[in-house]
């Protein structure tokens, strides 16, 4: 039978927009969840990996759109904006 894992803290980080790439989060193996919430008028490029661009990405956010990272992701989240205004607001769970 699969133990259950609960996490206990939960950790919010703004992190300022750009227009060049940016770590969201780094990696972290004690990791059990991810979130991230694009606070900014621009469209947010986050790739779940390195280096995102607008033609390499994961998921195309708009603003105000709301990503959850799948399959206990525990890499390094990076993202670029169309243009830099705002933040993101990622949650990491432990």
């Amino acid at each position: 039978m699969a133990q259950s894992v609960n996490a206990a803290t939960a950790t919010v980080t703004s992190v300022s927009s750009s227009a060049s790439n940016v770590t969201l989060k780094a990696a972290n193996t004690s990791r059990l969840g991810l979130s991230v919430y694009n606070n900014s008028t621009a469209i947010l490029y986050l790739k779940c990996g390195t280096t995102a661009t607008s033609a390499d990405f994961t998921v195309e956010m708009a603003p105000e759109d709301y990503w959850e990272a799948p399959y206990g992701y525990v890499g390094n989240v990076d993202g670029i904006w169309a243009s830099a205004n705002g933040a993101a607001l990622v949650t990491e769970f432990t």
